[in-house]
């Protein structure tokens, strides 16, 4: 039984050295003096309050993008034990002795230091030579744009890893496909890049340009796949060497079979499990972050009221179903310009406003952005007259007819044929004033529940997103959004919508807070009105509903794009026209920019323009059928353009149609995939242009002169790259090569 330990076990790997090699110059490039800065450098001040949050428990919203990077920066902090206690208002201030600075990097320095190995294996990949991987690798490795942005707690680098990675592990499923379909490699592949893509989109949504060219690549291959005759007549002798007796049909019926096997294959790794994982991203963000903060206030009250603290504190115990009598508080669903509830107070509309226009001198509605006494409203039955709740009571539904009387003043919510202060073409809405003269009062307002799931719905508070519907006028309540003059205190207007399709949410309202009515008598109301409610009632919102909510926000909310000292446009990018000044030493001339490689960004666009004319040149060539490369050298040609160029296209061109404030860093995930098709390129040359031995001689020392260039413009560029050593003023005037970049050089 023991006869095998007669034996030694022995295990061999294959280990490529050239691989290892670039993997640790690459961890040394980006982790060496990771520490230094020890100061808050450019976006970092950004980052760093969400990591705090983090830390903290705190719920926040970041519209730049989904959480999975913002985890990802929590993760370095908590290995480091950061307690979130640090002020992150201003670049360059020193960091704190709590907070771990190298921790808070490591993730970033990783991501940006495995991008070089990466880089090695996508030209293996792509079947081209050992030479040109090192190449690509080297080219990756002395990126001073790169290595800048991956040696601080910021994003892209960990963007660009993520990208590659989906791009690599495709490229590995793609070539096991012929041989090794459906074995484990096959599948480790295949859901790796499903894993790959989820992550650089959960990062930020620019890995969605690099997820939606796999998808297309893959949509492609599949197609070929379909009309692949030798892909047939393998399956069919496979087939029939093992079941001699099928028939065509048999055969026929097994392709389709495995053809569907394939597709399936596909959409489980590249749409279904994707989608999931993209959902966990949020799932495991709304677990952390539990507590009540600032940005929650842009959230539904729902969504505030399922959060420890802030909301939940008032409302938690609140009476679940509105009923008459009952008293409430109504917030408008949009929340812009800013959060508000439906007020009112003692003062009136001007007789007439500075245009001219005469108003109806009615006490003034508006929306108010802040807690108030005067935001209480009572829900009254119009065929009684108290003012209480019942014993039982008797809830609202969908389709009740209501009258809103303003707590404080008991005046009844009305509106009427009377233009409104700031939108002439709505109407007013104020509360009822008898004056006795011809304007009777029009107060009845009927209760329309939108997200109800039936016609029976009660009104419920916190939940229900309901439009209050003028019996008389059919008109809509709503918030216009206007701030009114002075005589309305720069509250903002709320109008009856005449005209009113659809249901935007600006006509929407919901109960904030809630108490059943107890006191019939005015004083004892007043009360009542400032005391907190008590009964338990409990209003968690589903993951769904949250993850719905979250993701509409953090794809609607965009804050006020201004111009920064360092923002530039898209075209500036190629030709790298601009940079950022990421830090400078408080004393010293010692800087951190943002500035890429000027002899690999050169080479880069010469590379893509050299790429699209020959591939011009040769369709045009192989549409007279002039064949000038072999066919096997023109796919591999194709696919490597497909990859690269296709890759340096998807994440730069979309930025020509956003209206968003952009930076160099932007450019960074295109710039890398155009890298790429350096080495490519130069291996084409090499092999199909250079015919004799003299010109590949020629060529060859070329090529090493070029890439001694590359060496010495990285050598010249580091001390801005790591920020050490510090520079004399001459010597940064030295290094502006170009008069649109900004070096900061102190006054002597």
């Amino acid at each position: 039984m023991l006869g095998f330990l007669k034996e030694p076990v022995v295990v061999t790997a294959k280990i490529n050295v050239s691989l290892v090699a670039l993997t640790v110059m690459g961890l040394m490039s980006r982790l060496w003096r990771l520490c230094y800065p020890r100061a808050v450098v450019f976006d970092e001040v950004y980052y760093g309050q969400f990591v705090s949050l983090y830390m903290k428990r705190i719920f926040f919203v970041d519209d730049s993008g989904p959480p999975f990077g913002h985890m990802l920066l929590a993760l370095g902090g908590y290995l480091g034990g950061f307690d979130g206690n640090f002020l992150w208002n201003r670049i360059g201030a020193e960091y704190s002795i709590n907070v771990p600075v190298w921790t808070l990097r490591l993730l970033p320095a990783l991501a940006g230091a495995l991008c070089v190995p990466l880089a090695y294996q996508i030209l293996a990949e792509l079947h081209f030579s050992h030479c040109a991987a090192l190449g690509a690798a080297l080219l990756i490795l002395l990126e001073n744009s790169l290595i800048t942005q991956s040696r601080f707690m910021l994003l892209e680098s960990i963007l660009i890893f993520f990208i590659l990675l989906a791009v690599l592990s495709y490229l590995k499923f793609y070539n096991l496909q012929k041989h090794s379909s459906f074995s484990g490699s096959w599948w480790f592949w295949l859901l790796l890049t499903g894993v790959a893509c989820s992550c650089a989109v959960g990062v930020k949504y620019m890995g969605l340009f690099t997820y939606m060219l796999l998808l297309a690549t893959a949509g492609l291959h599949f197609w070929h796949m379909i009309g692949d005759q030798n892909l047939s007549n393998v399956c069919s002798t496979c087939l029939f060497c093992c079941f001699p007796c099928l028939g065509d049909v048999e055969l026929s019926l097994f392709f389709q079979v495995s053809l569907l096997c394939h597709f399936l294959a596909r959409a489980l790794a590249l749409i279904i499990i994707p989608m999931g994982l993209y959902l966990s991203f949020f799932y495991v963000h709304l677990a952390l972050l539990y507590r009540s903060g600032p940005h929650d206030q842009i959230m539904t009250s729902a969504f505030q009221a399922s959060l420890e603290g802030g909301l939940a504190r008032i409302t938690q115990g609140q009476p679940l179903e509105v009923a008459y009598g009952s008293q409430i508080t109504l917030r408008n669903v949009l929340g812009k310009p800013m959060q508000c509830w439906l007020h009112s107070h003692t003062n009136t509309y001007p007789i007439r406003y500075e245009n001219g226009r005469g108003s109806s001198h009615q006490q003034q509605v508006t929306c108010y952005p802040f807690k108030d006494v005067n935001n209480w409203w009572i829900v009254k039955d119009p065929g009684m007259q108290q003012l209480v709740v019942s014993n039982p009571p008797r809830p609202v539904r969908h389709g009740h007819i209501v009258q809103l009387v303003h707590g404080i003043t008991t005046r009844y919510l009305n509106t009427h044929d009377v233009a409104a202060p700031l939108s002439p073409h709505s109407q007013e809405v104020s509360c009822y004033i008898d004056y006795n003269i011809s304007m009777p009062a029009q107060n009845l307002w009927r209760v329309e529940i939108v997200n109800r799931e039936s016609d029976t719905d009660v009104w419920k508070t916190i939940l229900s997103e309901v439009r209050f519907v003028h019996v008389n006028t059919s008109a809509v309540l709503k918030l216009s959004g206007a701030s009114l003059p002075e005589w309305g205190y720069r509250q903002l207007e709320v109008v009856g919508e005449k005209l009113s399709k659809g249901y935007h949410q600006s006509m929407l309202w919901n109960v904030e807070e809630h108490r059943y009515g107890k006191s019939q008598e005015q004083k004892e109301r007043e009360v009542e009105l400032h005391s907190p409610t008590q009964m338990d009632i409990s209003k968690n919102l589903s993951f769904m509903a949250k993850f719905t909510e979250l993701q509409w926000k953090i794809l609607t909310l965009k804050n006020e794009d201004t111009e920064h000292k360092y923002s530039s446009s898209a075209l500036d990018w190629i030709t790298m026209d601009t940079n950022i000044a990421y830090w400078l030493h408080p004393t010293s001339g010692a800087q951190i920019h943002l500035l890429g490689n000027v002899a690999t960004w050169a080479s880069a666009n010469a590379a893509a323009l050299l790429y699209l004319c020959l591939s011009l040149w040769y369709l045009l060539r192989r549409r007279r059928r002039i064949y000038d490369i072999p066919e096997d050298a023109w796919q591999l040609w194709m696919a490597a353009g497909g990859i690269c160029g296709g890759g340096w296209a998807v994440n730069y061109l979309p930025f020509f149609l956003m209206e968003k404030t952009l930076f160099l860093y932007h450019y960074l995930p295109a710039v890398t995939f155009q890298i790429l098709l350096i080495p490519v390129v130069l291996q084409h040359l090499s092999d199909h242009l250079c015919r004799s031995v003299l010109l590949k001689s020629m060529f060859s020392a070329l090529v090493v002169a070029w890439f001694s260039w590359v060496y010495f413009v990285y050598c010249t560029f580091s001390p801005l790259t790591y920020g050490q050593p510090a520079l004399a003023p001459a010597e940064l005037r030295a290094l502006r090569w170009k008069d649109t970049w900004n070096i900061l050089i102190r006054k002597q």
